[in-house]
């Protein structure tokens, strides 16, 4: 089956799916922070490290990490986020940053553009790749957070990510996190493990214990597989399909 048949439709259909969400969003009732900071001109600063954690799977275990801040006013703010994972052991990492501006354009979703970059590492050799960034960020409705983005590498290689979670209260300080994540790319990149169509699905569900809101250790499951050409590419060096039980913490400042 030809995979960038579909390619194309599936970036627009994912984006559409956001916009729409987004304007959804507009006629829910805002919370009451929400009114706030579209109505303030304060200067807000805020850094949270969503994911901290140490991965248990067959083979070496990696450590994981996702973490992203702002500052800025109400409506206009710079973004900065960064996730990846390493293997100390075997002196591997693979790493990802980027720098957007952020403009609100309703009380829940913001519109992004920036710059990103990777950088991947084994042993004495490493490889980097830039691109530039469209996406948005927000709360869609039923109170889903959704971080999606495009980009364009430096060698006009395009592709598409989502990420979608949902904190579910068993308590006030009880809470389980569901999380969906999937990436799509036009093109074979193959020197980076990517393949054309959808690269990969990842299911996961962690439950973490606020102590304060501001510190919250959990544990959880995660679950990915990778798809298509991607998945041809990692039979060649590496698992097609990952369970892994984890464990970790979370913080914001």
């Amino acid at each position: 089956m030809n995979t960038m048949k579909y390619a194309s439709p599936f970036i627009l259909t994912t984006f559409a799916i956001i916009v729409i969400a987004g304007s959804s969003a507009f006629a829910q009732k805002a919370p009451e922070f929400s009114n706030d900071l579209m109505m303030d001109d304060k200067t807000y600063g805020y850094l949270i490290a969503e994911k901290l954690e140490y991965r248990s799977v067959s083979g070496a275990n990696p450590l994981m990490w996702e973490v992203q801040g702002y500052v800025g006013k109400d409506l206009n703010k710079f973004w900065f986020k960064s996730h990846g994972e390493a293997l100390a052991a075997e002196s591997e990492a693979e790493m990802e940053f980027q720098g957007l501006y952020s403009r609100g354009i309703t009380p829940y979703f913001d519109i992004q553009g920036g710059i990103r970059y990777d950088l991947a590492y084994e042993g004495s050799g490493n490889q980097s790749r830039g691109f530039a960034v469209v996406g948005v960020q927000g709360m869609a409705p039923y109170f889903f957070h959704v971080d999606g983005g495009m980009f364009v590498s430096e060698d006009g290689d395009l592709s598409a990510s989502l990420e979608a979670e949902y904190d579910l209260l068993f308590t006030q300080r009880l809470i389980g996190q569901p999380i969906f994540e999937t990436s799509i790319a036009v093109q074979d990149v193959p020197e980076w493990g990517v393949g054309s169509g959808i690269n990969n699905i990842g299911l996961g569900f962690r439950l973490r214990y606020e102590f304060a809101r501001e510190f919250a250790p959990y544990i959880g499951v995660n679950w990915e597989r990778k798809l298509g050409k991607t998945a041809d590419m990692a039979r060649t060096g590496g698992h097609v399909s990952t369970l892994s039980m984890l464990g970790g913490v979370r913080m914001w400042f």
